[in-house]
């Protein structure tokens, strides 16, 4: 009990902090598009988008990804591992989500254990083995019941908006009289990008390494799911996946292929890090 207070506490100052990052970035993008009267309209738009990104990031995840409801008529097998899975951990069932995709990838959404969802892709139900499957799908489970999920629905909602506020400069420019002008204008939407990236990386990799540990621990098999991530990690170099960057956080493993200034901002650990850890499980979990 003590341990799951804790990680909601957590969890809550990391969303306030990400949230008022957020109003912040706003009012300084405000006062670039016209002074200080916008930066004070853009205060309470950047609230409302608080309010959003706390009660619908969950949804606006899914929709952003392309995800749509997966029936149990159409993939018994799948809902019978996460039943099995979730009974074993003490967990409400979440809803389950296809995001038509060839890549192998999956993330979990939501902001709480009541209210979450696991979203795969199609292409990792034909990647991977029974056992590795098993292993990802506790791995997202391990995200929702350490809390993870409402921290990232909210990073990805604040890196959408970042971007998209960037560009609104892009196309009505900066007021002739604010300081930053045209040249800071351009400045913006080209770092906007990185600002997300940061951000999301501030939210810290090891929860990737926790929901690998914990998710071992629901599976009971450790091997899986580092066979898995390593299957993965080729699939997303060999299969591109139409995904929008400020999602990028939420999925297993890295969509993106980082290539460039993005490679520099990864908002994952390295996979070999990640299986070595799991490998050292392997004796110490039956």
């Amino acid at each position: 009990m003590r341990t799951t207070r804790s990680s909601n506490v957590a969890a809550g100052v990391r969303t306030t902090l990400l949230l008022a990052t957020l109003t912040g970035l706003f009012v300084v993008i405000g006062a670039a598009i016209g002074g200080p009267q916008t930066a004070l309209m853009f205060l309470f738009f950047g609230a409302l988008m608080n309010l959003g990104a706390f009660w619908f990031s969950d949804k606006i995840a899914l929709k952003m990804s392309g995800a749509v409801p997966l029936e149990e008529s159409q993939a018994p097998r799948i809902y019978s591992m996460v039943r099995e899975l979730t009974e074993r951990a003490q967990m409400p069932m979440p809803a389950l989500y296809m995001i038509p995709q060839a890549q192998p990838n999956a993330f979990a959404t939501g902001r709480s254990p009541k209210r979450a969802a696991v979203a795969v892709t199609a292409g990792i139900t034909k990647l991977l083995s029974e056992d590795e499957l098993r292993g990802v799908i506790a791995h997202e489970l391990a995200h929702i019941q350490n809390r993870d999920t409402l921290i990232q629905s909210v990073a990805a909602t604040i890196g959408g908006a970042i971007t998209y506020l960037a560009y609104m400069l892009m196309w009505f420019g900066g007021d002739n009289n604010s300081p930053l002008g045209l040249i800071g204008s351009l400045a913006m939407v080209l770092l906007a990008p990185i600002a997300a990236s940061l951000i999301q990386m501030s939210i810290s990799r090891q929860r990737e390494f926790s929901a690998d540990a914990t998710g071992a621990e629901i599976s009971g098999r450790p091997e899986s799911l580092a066979s898995a991530l390593l299957r993965l990690e080729q699939g997303a170099k060999d299969i591109p996946m139409d995904v929008n960057q400020a999602t990028e956080c939420m999925y297993i493993v890295k969509p993106l292929s980082g290539k460039g200034i993005a490679g520099l901002f990864s908002t994952h650990p390295p996979i070999e890090e990640r299986v070595r850890r799991l490998r050292q499980m392997r004796t110490s979990v039956g």
